[in-house]
């Protein structure tokens, strides 16, 4: 009866560590050297790069994305169809919340600072100094200039 018991738990142990490993496959770990990174999509003013870290922000689902930008790049007055999570991982981000472009209204957002924007909110900002953030939200993503002549994609 004890061996029967011995074996039960050893069979139990090693179902156990099969299912232990076979979690772990489905988990993506990044470190920095291992980041993919590209020049962002022409929603966006060039110069900056972006990585994607989980999900396709083109679909509906949740994404992670990574944006590393240049000191003094902005990006005009939007406002995204969904909410998103930013995340300031290196450098400041200068936000504001407006239709109209005003330096005045910029609030600094240091290094390990977040902001969560609900959807429709119109907001601005600039990288002060090299800056990397994350950011986060359920796709699909989209950008929406307030002022048309300020959306990268439709200029030549």
């Amino acid at each position: 009866m004890k061996q029967i018991g011995i074996m039960l738990l050893l069979i139990a142990t090693s179902v156990l560590s099969l299912a232990a490993q076979k979690s772990i496959e489905h988990v993506k770990t990044y470190t920095p050297d291992a980041i993919h990174w590209g020049a962002a999509p022409n929603a966006l003013p060039s110069g900056a790069q972006l990585a994607v870290l989980e999900g396709d922000p083109t679909k509906p689902g949740a994404y992670t994305m990574r944006l590393k930008m240049p000191d003094g790049y902005k990006i005009m007055p939007h406002w995204h169809p969904t909410a998103e999570t930013v995340t300031i991982l290196s450098g400041e981000f200068r936000v504001a919340m407006g239709d109209k472009w005003d330096d005045s209204r910029l609030v600094s957002l240091p290094t390990h600072s977040v902001a969560v924007v609900p959807p429709h909110h119109t907001h601005y900002a600039v990288a002060e100094g090299e800056t990397e953030v994350q950011v986060s939200g359920m796709g699909p993503f989209k950008i929406n200039y307030v002022n048309p002549a300020d959306d990268p994609s439709k200029k030549k």
